[in-house]
């Protein structure tokens, strides 16, 4: 689709059924909608489902649908596959043993409402409903529907995703780029404007920056890969920052491998050169930055050969990729989970921030736009604070020390103070947890085997999913059926546009999220729940959202869904305000209507006020990982493998579709990147189940794949990896141990503000598995882990590290 008009030209608008959402094609029904999860991943893609007797037979793409021109990955095609599982839980369960003995009684919805119901009360008036802790699912399209449960029925401001040690998911980025231009930025691939890259105010990228990021795979935080992959049809030129050799740095003008948790001292030496050979965009730096000098005189010794040392770049490379970078028409910068899966989480973000500011790209076309989320529909986290007392809120858990949690703009909890509290009762003891679409044992927590410990603590416990998981398994009192997203209504924005996801089945006894959070709000605080159904409760959000005056947008639910708008068609509205460049010249941005962005000083903060006020750097900076050759020289002499993990791959998101036959006859097992000189040093070999272990003896099991992908002294594994087939019951729990990187993370060890965990730069060794080898779970069955911790606090290490910042 390089032509972009000619697709448009070509496109056969009356056989797509243009202007009507739903019709008939011989024996089927066909339904244009979005599908947004479960299952899925964190992007909404324009689909046409064809069902037939009730039963989801088929997707396709809708070429119509501007989102993806009716592209599709595996993973959205396989959706019929996935919906009419047989292993998908039908009815609600209760627990008829103890917690893992994998003993479940059939009950009636009824009868589940009725006893979460009384157990819910009794809790907020016996202990405090702060005591009740709601955790939700990453992508799972549940961002507002479960906040505001936590708020207007739960009343508890201990909603989280639970298990990320540092916020150590995409939150850095968030706050780290808000206070540097008082919005968040997005490459612009066009994808704001309904007519896409036929428009004529876009251009095309001169070059995208993929930073510790694979979108083709992840299609991350609302951004579709493919978007990119036209760009580069269209003439885009790619660098790609990333410890492996990804599709992108295939085909990029410059790859550069850093170390795993280096990027900050690459990125500093990307400004050093852009400021140091005056490449910088003076005009926009003096109209419309702050603090200009302060970060001159931070980078003016970060050169590409001191950098080179530390982060293992070549100093020709990163001086060729910072003038590509400032010499192109434009640079956008698609960045990942790398940025704050490491200690110096917003040092990283900040310095890359400041190097798209000083080269003129942001809000500009091909750059990085300045994106609100559609027609003002972007409240989440905090939608219904206003119904929990204000001395609850005040108890909601954060880190003692967190200058950034302080601040309280994190609406969320923080995962390490819920851990804590579980762990010591301190500040106060948690009696309940309501976890849903979310399978923490198997993907998101640091240490597995010490967050089931924890949780066996908490005397009730629900769990929420499509499938009995992992984690529903283990910990469960009540397990509710969730519905996927052909059996829900629902609607959603992340950016633009907004999207509408139309009901056209059903599966046995399962509801939607919608379903569960609205009827189980009703019977709890009926006040806060006035709406007749899931529709109603979409259109308040879509319009209301309790803001004085509403949101930007004036269709109902049902009016979305059934008639195009004057630019999208069914299921979709593009907001203008987001297809705006420059809106700092316009006045778009701040409250006051003038120039300028939404900042203290009115200007993009290289040297930040917010970051000041958290206690953090204001400044780039970086620190090394708590283990590196750096900082635990003797643990890497017999520890002498870096191991980051956490890649995507097409066939999975997370921890999901793991039970699907197409997706593992595509993927069957975990695989660990090792290159063919580790190989030979180690004695593996391609194919081979081997250990991956760490300084405190953790360990887990996964198949070589010999590949050049990573460099030689560092090794990449996968996550989210369990086994459906395999016995669910204690201490087995579907083999969740046995493959699960997360073994050899830990909790409670953060960077700056109490932000970033060094998920993806830890030190290991690999041999191979033999026959009769302790399985992991067993080692947790025996000893409970791997190491002994005190509680609430992290591991002690091995090896002091010494501790290195530069700044």
């Amino acid at each position: 689709m390089a032509d972009y008009l000619e697709f448009l030209e070509k496109l056969d608008r009356k056989a797509y059924h243009e202007g009507e959402w739903q019709w008939q094609e011989d024996d089927f029904t066909v339904t244009r909608t979005t599908h947004w999860s479960p299952p899925g991943c964190h992007m909404g893609c324009g689909v046409l489902l064809y069902t037939k007797d009730g039963k989801l037979e088929k997707v396709e793409g809708d070429p119509l649908n501007a989102v993806a021109n009716g592209k599709l990955c595996m993973r959205c095609l396989d959706l019929p596959e996935a919906v009419n599982h047989p292993d998908r839980l039908k009815y609600p369960l209760k627990r008829a043993g103890k917690r893992g003995e994998d003993r479940w009684e059939r009950i009636s919805w009824d009868e589940a409402y009725d006893e979460i119901t009384e157990k819910v009360l009794a809790i907020k008036e016996q202990h405090g409903s702060e005591s009740i802790v709601v955790v939700h699912g990453t992508g799972r399209n549940i961002g507002w529907q479960v906040p505001y449960f936590a708020s207007a029925c739960m009343e508890t401001p201990n909603v989280s995703t639970f298990g990320f040690t540092g916020f150590a998911c995409y939150l850095p980025r968030m706050i780290g780029t808000s206070a540097k231009y008082g919005d968040m930025i997005i490459v612009d691939a066009s994808q704001a404007h309904h007519d896409r890259y036929a428009n004529p105010d876009w251009q095309v990228p001169g070059v995208v920056l993929v930073w510790g990021n694979e979108p083709i795979k992840s299609n991350a935080d609302g951004f579709l890969g493919h978007w990119l992959v036209q760009c580069v049809q269209m003439g885009s030129k790619i660098i790609s920052v990333d410890p492996r050799l990804t599709w992108w740095g295939a085909r990029a003008a410059y790859w550069l491998p850093v170390r795993p948790g280096t990027d900050a001292v690459a990125a500093m030496a990307l400004l050093n050169v852009v400021i140091g050979e005056d490449l910088y965009d003076h005009d926009f730096v003096d109209c419309w930055t702050y603090g200009f000098e302060a970060l001159a005189e931070r980078v003016a010794d970060k050169t590409p050969e001191w950098a080179a040392e530390i982060c293992d770049v070549d100093a020709d490379t990163l001086r060729g990729a910072a003038r590509l970078i400032a010499m192109s028409s434009s640079c956008a910068c698609q960045w990942g989970l790398a940025f704050e899966q490491q200690i110096a989480a917003l040092g990283v973000t900040e310095a890359v921030a400041d190097l798209m500011a000083i080269t003129g790209n942001i809000d500009n076309p091909g750059g990085n736009a300045l994106y609100r989320c559609a027609y003002l529909i972007e409240k989440r986290y905090g939608l219904g604070d206003e119904y929990i007392d204000p001395e609850v809120y005040a108890k909601k858990l954060i880190p003692a020390t967190s200058g950034i949690n302080e601040s309280n703009i994190v609406s969320c909890a923080d995962t390490d103070a819920i851990l804590a509290a579980i762990e010591t009762g301190e500040p106060y003891p948690i009696q309940m947890f309501w976890i849903q679409s979310s399978n923490a044992l198997a993907c998101a927590s640091m240490d597995p085997a010490r967050t089931r410990a924890a949780l066996m603590k908490v005397p009730f416990i629900v769990v929420a999913d499509p499938f009995m998981t992992p984690t529903a398994q283990a910990v469960a009192d009540i397990v509710l059926p969730v519905a996927m997203s052909c059996e829900r209504n629902s609607c959603r924005t992340w950016w633009t546009p907004v999207r509408t996801m139309v009901k056209v089945t059903d599966y046995y006894e399962a509801k939607s999220d919608e379903q569960i959070c609205l009827e189980l709000g009703r019977r709890i605080k009926p006040e806060h729940w006035p709406w007749a159904d899931d529709k109603e409760w979409c259109t308040w959000y879509l319009t209301d959202q309790l803001a004085p005056g509403g949101t930007e947008y004036d269709r109902t639910w049902e009016e979305t869904v059934q008639n195009p708008s004057e630019n999208s068609c069914n299921g979709t509205a593009y907001w203008d305000w987001d297809a705006t460049y420059r809106k700092y010249e316009k006045g778009m941005l701040r409250p006051d209507g003038q120039p300028g962005f939404n900042t203290p000083t009115g200007r993009i903060e290289l040297w930040s006020f917010g970051y000041d006020h958290w206690g953090v750097d204001p400044l780039p900076y970086h620190i090394e990982p708590p283990e590196s050759p750096l900082s635990t020289p003797k643990t890497y002499q017999e520890f002498p493998l870096i191991l980051s993990g956490g890649g995507r791959s097409f066939e999975f998101f997370h921890s999901e579709h793991r039970q699907l036959p197409t997706m593992r006859e595509f993927h069957p097992w975990p695989l660990v990147m090792v290159s063919p000189e580790d190989c030979k040093r180690h004695g593996v070999r391609d194919g081979d189940w081997i250990w991956v272990e760490n300084s405190r003896g953790a360990r887990f099991k996964q198949k070589v794949k010999e590949t050049i992908e990573v460099v030689p002294g560092r090794i990449h594994a996968e996550h989210g990896w369990w086994f459906p087939e395999q016995d669910g019951a204690e201490p087995n729990f579907y083999g969740t141990y046995d493959s699960n990187l997360n073994n050899m993370t830990e909790a409670f060890r953060t960077g700056q503000g109490g932000i970033g965990s060094a998920i993806k730069s830890m030190l290991c060794k690999i041999y191979p598995c033999a026959e009769g080898d302790v399985l992991p779970h067993d080692v947790i069955a025996e000893k409970g882990d791997f190491a002994p911790y005190e509680p609430g606090k992290p591991y002690t290490p091995v090896e002091e590290p010494v501790v290195t910042v530069m700044n």
